[in-house]
């Protein structure tokens, strides 16, 4: 296995046994695609020889992009920053600037993400990175290990920036995809109609489901992750082929102390038990 190399809100290493648990079992002899990527730590766990990966957010695809391409090139400037408060800012406001080269950028936000508060990535109204100086002691920005392992992963790997639904168009039947988008807000007061978390609305949700059943159809295998949420769950249970498995997964960040700990989420999968690999090991 690989480690991830950025920190990231929503990330799914605790997750990982449960959501490996649903893939066939010759998972690695199949094209796999991520179309909500993040920090990738199901892609870097597995190692995917092939398949495609996918964010809307351009500067975060464009460092796994300099990442596969210019791996010496990124640790070598990345490397000149130091972990100081006064750089930090110095560097953020750099970091805000228009005509960044793709290199200088992405050796930025390398180093914002580990020396910024709990590696956040957060912009304003006016898209600047904001998030403040985080309180770390000696933070490795630089693991020039994971930076080259990562390279050699991703190197026949299509790097997209757009809409999760390319996956219809870009994968084929037999392929493996691993859905992990922003989750549905669980407040009873939730209004499902409205933008949640990072503008992704309930209408989102249901037109995910849809490409779910449209790769359904190609013959294209799925596994989903999201918040349990009687609304979305019922989407998923009304297709015939698609099963829902309630799993436990701890909430570390809450602002309310008794809010914190394990919550109910859902692993939603088109791939039939008995060919998923924990079940196929059992058997054998």
């Amino acid at each position: 296995m690989a480690d991830p190399i950025l920190k990231w809100a929503g990330g799914k290493r605790q997750l990982i046994p449960n959501i490996l648990a649903q893939f066939p079992r010759d998972y690695k002899q199949r094209a796999f695609h991520e179309p909500f990527f993040g920090g990738g730590a199901v892609f870097f766990k597995i190692k995917p020889k092939q398949g495609s990966i996918n964010d809307v957010n351009p500067r975060l695809m464009n460092l796994y992009r300099v990442v596969r391409d210019n791996p010496t090139e990124l640790i070598e400037l990345a490397k000149t920053y130091r972990h100081d408060k006064d750089e930090f800012y110095t560097f953020r406001d750099r970091f805000n600037e228009l005509g960044l080269s793709d290199i200088e950028d992405a050796s930025l936000l390398l180093y914002l993400n580990k020396t910024s508060f709990n590696g956040l990535y957060r912009v304003n109204s006016k898209g600047k990175f904001n998030v403040p100086f985080g309180r770390y002691k000696n933070p490795t920005i630089v693991d020039e290990k994971r930076i080259k392992e990562a390279s050699i992963i991703l190197q026949n790997v299509n790097i997209f920036c757009t809409d999760f639904t390319y996956v219809i168009e870009h994968s084929q039947e037999g392929d493996l995809c691993y859905f992990d988008p922003p989750y549905l807000p669980i407040s009873d007061t939730a209004d499902f109609t409205s933008y949640s978390k990072d503008g992704f609305s309930y209408d989102d949700q249901i037109r995910l489901r849809d490409t779910c059943i449209k790769l359904d159809e190609k013959g294209v295998l799925f596994v989903l992750s999201n918040s349990y949420v009687e609304a979305l769950v019922g989407k998923y249970r009304e297709v015939e082929n698609f099963k829902v498995e309630v799993v436990q997964a701890n909430r570390a960040i809450n602002s309310v102390a008794d809010k914190r700990g394990p919550v109910d989420e859902i692993l939603v999968t088109n791939i039939n038990k008995s060919h998923s690999s924990l079940y196929s090991f059992l058997k054998n």
